[in-house]
């Protein structure tokens, strides 16, 4: 497929929150020497998230930033105080595909993911090293664009990787060895569009756990690849509030009104009947349309219903108890918030820093692709700090800096009495300081 391509930043979260959200605020930058603590200890952790590697350089997300990745990761290798590298998640893009393209091209998992490690191969050769070296820890924590993909996937790619995964398939939360109080996860579990869903479409898609926010993307990419049209060649039928006054009813509306403005902001030059979207992976088969996954209405007032998904704004609480979410997020909060990246930000307070069942003092996030560094009280009153680490697409429209990483320094008692926390960007691939705090563990 031939396609003159002008590559936006369309990853579920920054679709959902371009319009919503403001680039974050971030104290005056200045640059410095990211991997170098001054000693000759090797204690730093460096976190970076939300690369969206793509089988296929054409519309992948990040194309024009892999030399500036490469670079980066050869400083980590060559630091003396680099002691692990963690991946939060979104490495390996499933979602980030254009409707109509076979994800897999007929064939499965295992050849896409080589066929990613090909298309990187700059990349993948350096995590390679940097793990067969054996002197920096590479950890890997799973996202949602690369949800379904399996640890054995991970492992045929980058041999000897650390993957640090939950029990159910996409989803995972690190804190380095002896570090308890610092957690690191990608964050789509407390989002209502991307975290993992094993109880929609069963009968469908028997096994599957895709997400809403899987077809919305593979939508979205279309939308890329077609030039940004302003307006498609369909408009989304009007649906209006069920009369019934029923809470699911009201729920689904709610859920209806995100997909409408998706459509409005997203147009496509194909017809919403049109079987666009070919899926053929994780139990779906064949090809699907806008109108499978548009809620809709055949009388006004009267009941709103949805085709794939179905029932999906009632087994929410399901899919928390599922997905290991702490603290359960009301079904309305979850679909409001799924358009807004201070939603996820305030997950990591109300998951973790207010949580009494946690100890956590640093959370570090990615999946907004906002970067952010927050100073926070915990449910015991001390000094806590919560990151975001950014993203490493090409165009970023949510933030006013590019390719952030973070980079924690813990406390030594014989050197440093504070643990440090440091949110950097490698534009124009020099660190430069964004912003930092430190607190003592």
């Amino acid at each position: 497929m031939k396609t003159k391509v002008r590559i936006v930043s369309v990853s579920v979260m920054i679709l959902l929150t371009s319009v919503f959200s403001s680039c974050q605020k971030i104290d005056a930058p200045h640059q410095t020497d990211a991997f170098n603590n001054g000693t000759s200890e090797r204690n730093m952790i460096v976190v970076i998230s939300d690369m969206h590697l793509g089988a296929d350089l054409a519309y992948a997300e990040c194309k024009n930033n892999l030399p500036s990745l490469e670079k980066l990761l050869m400083k980590i290798k060559a630091s003396a105080n680099v002691k692990e590298l963690v991946i939060a998640g979104d490495m390996l893009d499933e979602w980030f595909v254009p409707a109509p393209v076979d994800t897999y091209q007929g064939k499965d998992q295992a050849d896409f993911v080589q066929r990613i490690a090909t298309a990187n191969k700059g990349v993948f050769d350096l995590f390679n090293s940097i793990i067969q070296e054996q002197i920096i820890k590479v950890t890997y924590v799973p996202g949602n664009h690369d949800l379904t993909v399996a640890e054995a996937s991970v492992e045929l790619i980058l041999p000897g990787i650390n993957q640090a995964r939950d029990p159910e398939l996409g989803l995972g939360t690190y804190s380095p060895v002896g570090y308890p109080e610092i957690v690191i996860e990608h964050g789509h579990r407390y989002n209502f569009f991307c975290a993992p869903d094993p109880f929609s479409n069963q009968e469908i898609a028997p096994g599957t756990i895709l997400p809403p926010g899987y077809f919305f993307t593979r939508i979205a990419t279309l939308h890329v690849v077609q030039g940004l049209p302003k307006t498609g060649v369909d408009i989304v039928p009007v649906v209006t509030q069920n009369s019934s006054g029923d809470e699911s009813q009201q729920m689904l509306f709610e859920y209806w009104k995100l997909w409408s403005w998706t459509l409005n902001r997203f147009a496509i030059n194909n017809k919403f009947d049109e079987k666009i979207i070919v899926t053929n992976l994780d139990g779906f088969n064949g090809s699907f349309t806008v109108n499978d996954v548009l809620p809709y209405q055949t009388t006004p007032g009267g009941l709103i219903d949805v085709d794939l998904y179905r029932g999906i704004q009632d087994n929410w609480s399901q899919r928390q108890a599922h997905n290991r979410v702490a603290v359960n997020i009301p079904v309305k909060q979850a679909i409001a918030g799924a358009a807004t990246a201070g939603e996820l930000d305030s997950q990591a307070r109300t998951q973790y820093l207010l949580n009494p069942n946690s100890n956590a003092r640093v959370v570090i996030f990615g999946h907004t692709h906002v970067p952010k560094l927050e100073t926070l009280d915990n449910h015991l009153g001390q000094k806590s700090i919560y990151v975001n680490t950014g993203a490493w697409i090409d165009h970023n429209s949510l933030s006013s800096t590019k390719m952030e990483f973070v980079v924690i320094t813990p406390q030594n008692d014989e050197q440093s009495s504070q643990t440090l926390v440091k949110l950097y960007s490698f534009d124009n691939e020099i660190d430069t300081e964004l912003s930092m705090d430190f607190l003592k563990l």
